[in-house]
């Protein structure tokens, strides 16, 4: 019978049934291994998925844009108001507002789309809708990321508030109305094309409807496509494109201000804001963004 009774030279022996440290090495190698295999495809799923993200909201967009700027079918504008404070004026003057308030709006388009060669009799239509008692999220950080961020929020809070709506929307414009006697100057209103949303501040004050329909056509025009046509650092018109008739003779005063301009160039130093849609044009530049320049004749 043989018996062992030691290993041999350069052999090692161990318990049966016990990994040695090679294997305990290798698998936990093997397991860091698709560890991270598992998250590099977590973040190729997460990229996948942004970009699918990405191109919904870019389709979506420029089948809005297309849509809205055909000119074939009236245009319907909601207007939501909001109470940007708590102020007692400031609701009042919301639960006494009526659609009629609003109609300098609808016949300001009609009579620049008629202007522009658009035969369509009532280009857009807005309708007052209920107020709305929730705050749109507000806009934090600068730059690209941070803008797009606060859009996709901003057009996900519109949707959540505006979805069951029963009459049918193109564009939504969000009018936050602020107390004069405690606002000062309003912060800046926005219009967004993708989403086609609108974000207005206004005053709470009969007397400044005029004022606030100015703001509320110049957003709606953002949404169309139309940019800004003034100089950011002071508000003041960039001429041509910013003057109501960049060939009115003597230049100044000019009688009239573009919409996308903002103010009425009274002299080369100073402006002012028009108070009403009757002191207002669309120019030649704003009517080729939104498409009206094809329809001349």
């Amino acid at each position: 019978m043989l018996r062992v009774t030691g290993a041999p030279s350069g052999c090692s022996l161990e318990p049966r049934g016990r990994l040695s440290r090679r294997d305990v090495i290798g698998a936990g190698q093997r397991s860091a291994e698709r560890r991270l295999a598992w998250r590099d495809n977590l973040r190729r799923l997460r990229i996948l998925v942004l970009l699918l993200v990405f191109l919904v909201i870019a389709v979506t967009a420029w089948q809005d844009r297309s849509r809205s700027t055909s000119w074939r079918l009236p245009l319907f504008v909601a207007l939501y108001p909001i109470a940007a404070d708590d102020s007692p004026r400031t609701r009042a003057f919301i639960a006494g507002l009526s659609g009629e308030r609003f109609t300098d709006i609808d016949r300001f388009f009609a009579r620049e789309a008629h202007r522009h060669g658009v035969e369509l009799a009532e280009p857009l239509k807005t309708r007052l809708k209920p107020p709305l008692d929730s705050i749109p999220p507000a806009r934090s950080g600068v730059g690209r990321v941070a803008t797009l961020g606060w859009s996709l929020s901003l057009r996900w809070w519109a949707w959540q508030r505006t979805r069951a709506a029963r009459e049918p929307a193109d564009i939504r414009v969000f009018v936050m109305y602020h107390d004069p006697a405690g606002a000062g100057t309003l912060p800046h209103s926005t219009g967004l094309s993708k989403g086609l949303i609108g974000l207005v501040h206004a005053f709470a004050r009969e007397d400044l409807d005029g004022d606030n329909a100015v703001v509320i056509a110049h957003e709606i025009l953002h949404t169309l496509g139309a940019t800004d046509k003034y100089d950011p650092g002071d508000d003041a018109p960039r001429f041509p494109d910013g003057f109501g008739d960049p060939h009115q003779s003597p230049l100044y005063p000019q009688q009239l201000a573009e919409l996308m301009g903002g103010r009425r160039m009274l002299s080369p130093t100073r402006w002012e804001q028009p108070a009403s849609l009757a002191e207002v044009v669309i120019g030649d530049v704003s009517a080729l963004e939104i498409r009206w320049s094809g329809h001349a004749p």
